[in-house]
């Protein structure tokens, strides 16, 4: 509940400190008073929008604070943990006004978004006037409210779940048969481009040898030649004949030499000529290694310039072939399979469709139960409050469906027997709708008294018995949890388990709101003004104190 509520510098408040109370508050005071006032401060500390100069003249700054006692199970705290905002079971908002119009919010003393605030204040506050448009009369949470009512939860999970996988198939079959028609624009080509490339077959490093190969063969004459000069050099007529008569002419000198002068020599010149021997050899092996057949150098050159072609066509190198012709195969096999395809995944939207219809049905059925228990509770809360001849129903019908279901739920009322029926706004007159607002809050309201109800002037336009029976349904609300209502009527007054009266006074130049917590002779004092206007008779006093103690 709403524990407390501190205003500072706020349009003619300076300062009020309000300690609210469980069950049902009171909020009195002649017209013009200040009680809205209070109610704008409240809705700007929840971030509600409403009026853009709150800062009290020569202030410089306005500042609200709402302290609130809640149970430990309380959802708000459940936004608190999901934006990450400490707390340790208490709640505490403050948000300030600039002169200059900025505004900001504090939840725990920790900086607030307005988004924020506002979700925060969503699981603290309701509030319901002949004006509301927030809630019970905007059509639009009407359904939303039938389905807390038929405590519906596990019904529209399940729908939810349900239209999430239809999406699902849905794109995936789609997705595929986008995909399908551009592979199907394109399978002249991928037909032929896959063939060509398959019949080329190229291979990863396959252009950069055969091009080495190329260049081998076409300078192949030339190095022939060179080489067969260097052989002719180093054979028998060149270095080898030479080496090997100097050989035999140190083998003569040697034998007519003591002491193995010419050994070394002997020995070097013997390792040079197999040296040479073997050079011989090898320029012999490539002089072989360099025959090669014309026809060759053609289906080289025939190949490479193949494999460069084809790679220019698809504006990729050469290495990159192999990796295209993988791609092009898989996709062609993509197109040739898209029939098997397509049916496995038409197969799986037909089932995700049938799943859906079955859980938009189940939350369908929930709804429709659920409006008739609520429009025969109507009638039984509609009946104390002096509408017994007004009918209330629930209209459930077909819409779009989507993942709440396929259902439009509307509140229409009928205020005399044989009128047509219309929405809540546009049929009740200004009394009317009030009841048809208490009634409904009260039948919905249920066992959740998680949040504190605000009424402001909700039984204007009725008096007398009615006006009694508003109250004791407002004081049947705070039961168990706590109500704040702004009223004018004395029967409604009387009930409160605490009153507080709003009032002006004039302080120099400047006028303030006060706002003051009555005591039981004070409150009677009141409720006779209410019944009698400015002068107080003893009749009066009597009057209130025996609607005080009814």
């Amino acid at each position: 509940m709403l524990r407390g509520l501190t205003i500072q510098d706020m349009l003619i408040i300076d300062r009020l400190d309000l300690e609210f109370q469980p069950g049902l508050n009171v909020l009195t005071g002649e017209t013009g008073a200040g009680k809205s006032i209070l109610l704008d401060c409240l809705g700007f500390v929840l971030g509600w929008r409403g009026r853009a100069e709150l800062v009290r003249a020569g202030a410089a700054r306005g500042e609200v604070t709402a302290d609130f006692d809640l149970p430990p199970d309380h959802r708000v705290f459940q936004v608190l943990d999901d934006a990450d905002v400490p707390h340790d079971g208490e709640l505490i908002l403050r948000r300030t006004n600039a002169p200059d119009g900025r505004k900001t919010a504090f939840i725990n003393d920790r900086r607030a978004s307005g988004e924020l605030l506002r979700a925060v204040a969503e699981t603290l506050i309701e509030l319901h006037g002949q004006h509301d448009d927030r809630g019970l009369l905007n059509v639009s949470g009407h359904r939303r409210l039938l389905d807390d009512f038929a405590k519906a939860d596990r019904e529209k999970t399940a729908c939810k779940s349900a239209w999430a996988a239809l999406r699902t198939a849905r794109k995936d079959l789609q997705d595929h048969r986008d995909a399908s028609a551009a592979l199907a624009e394109e399978e002249d080509f991928l037909r032929h481009a896959a063939k060509e490339l398959g019949d080329l077959a190229p291979t990863v490093g396959e252009a950069e040898k055969l091009d080495a190969q190329r260049r081998l063969m076409q300078s192949a004459e030339r190095i022939r030649d060179d080489i067969a000069n260097a052989a002719q050099v180093m054979g028998g007529d060149g270095a080898e004949g030479s080496l090997g008569d100097g050989l035999r002419w140190l083998e003569g000198a040697a034998a007519k030499l003591e002491d193995g002068l010419l050994d070394a020599a002997l020995t070097r010149v013997s390792r040079a000529l197999n040296e040479l021997a073997e050079a011989q050899q090898a320029v012999d092996d490539v002089v072989r290694s360099l025959d090669f057949d014309a026809h060759e150098l053609e289906r080289v050159e025939e190949r490479l310039f193949a494999i460069r072609a084809l790679a220019r066509k698809h504006d990729v190198t050469a290495d990159d072939l192999p990796a295209l012709a993988e791609t092009l195969t898989a996709r062609l096999a993509a197109l040739d399979n898209s029939q098997g395809n397509l049916a496995d995944l038409e197969a799986a939207v037909a089932l995700a469709q049938s799943t859906y219809d079955d859980a938009a049905q189940a939350l369908t059925q929930a709804r429709r139960a659920a409006a008739t228990r609520l429009d025969a509770a109507m009638a039984s809360e509609l009946a104390p409050l002096k509408m017994e001849r007004a009918v209330f129903s629930t209209d459930v019908t077909a819409t779009d469906p989507g993942p709440d279901g396929a259902d439009a739920v509307a509140f229409r009322v009928a205020t005399n027997p044989g009128a047509p029926a219309g929405p809540l706004n546009k049929i009740a007159s200004g009394g009317e709708l009030s009841r048809f607002l208490l009634a409904l809050k009260v039948c919905l309201t249920g066992e959740d008294s998680g949040r504190t109800l605000i009424f402001d002037e909700i039984d204007r336009g009725v008096g007398g018995a009615t006006a009694d029976a508003v109250g004791r349904r407002l004081a049947a609300l705070g039961q168990g949890g706590q109500v704040l209502v702004v009223t004018h009527s004395p029967q409604v007054a009387a009930l409160g388990s605490a009153h507080w009266t709003v009032a002006k006074e004039v302080r120099g130049n400047e006028t303030f709101s006060q706002v003051t917590r009555l005591s039981d002779d004070a409150r009677a004092d009141e409720i006779a003004r209410m019944l009698s206007g400015d002068t107080i008779t003893p009749e009066a006093v009597a009057a209130a104190k025996s609607l005080m103690s009814a």
